[in-house]
């Protein structure tokens, strides 16, 4: 995902981090703003859900 949304958006995004961690813990934040939490859902994301939320946020 994280090549995704950079080839996507390499010219948009200033930074992108990684953060590693235990419990499968997976969430996505656009300028500090949570869009997806794998904890509050229970389920791994779709790719292409989250590329389009990451392009609304951006614009």
């Amino acid at each position: 995902m994280t090549a995704r949304l950079l080839e996507r958006f390499k010219r948009r995004i200033a930074s992108l981090e990684l953060v590693p961690d235990k419990g499968g813990c997976f969430e996505v934040t656009v300028d500090g703003k949570l869009i997806y939490s794998k904890l509050a859902t229970g389920n791994f994301p779709n790719e292409e859900e989250i590329e389009a939320e990451v392009a609304r946020r951006l614009k």
